[in-house]
């Protein structure tokens, strides 16, 4: 399995923004590839924004390549993702996961 991971920061309130974006949007359309294994959305508080971290579960490569384009490296980040956001990241990382014990 691997994992890609991306990372972004918002407000509190574009924290809540991009959570209802990435259940009503995002989710649906990873739910309906083949490949796809399941997701994390993670939200880190800090004194001045929200950082976020998505980490989305793969079976292969080919896999991401249905959902990312040909250039894995690039992350897909939809304008209405971008106009709650104050950065994002991007790129992605791939990581091979070694143990899964969910």
């Amino acid at each position: 399995m691997i994992a890609r991971i991306w990372t972004a920061a918002a407000t509190a309130e574009g924290a809540a923004a991009y959570v209802e974006h990435f259940q009503k949007r995002v989710q649906p359309e990873l739910q309906s590839l083949a490949g796809h294994r399941g997701a994390y959305l993670l939200q880190r508080q800090t004194e001045n924004r929200v950082d976020i971290q998505v980490i989305t579960l793969w079976a292969s490569l080919d896999a991401i390549r249905d959902f990312a384009g040909p250039d894995l490296e690039t992350a897909v980040v939809e304008p209405e993702a971008q106009a709650v956001l104050l950065t994002y990241s991007r790129t992605v990382t791939h990581h091979d996961v070694v143990v899964d014990t969910i």
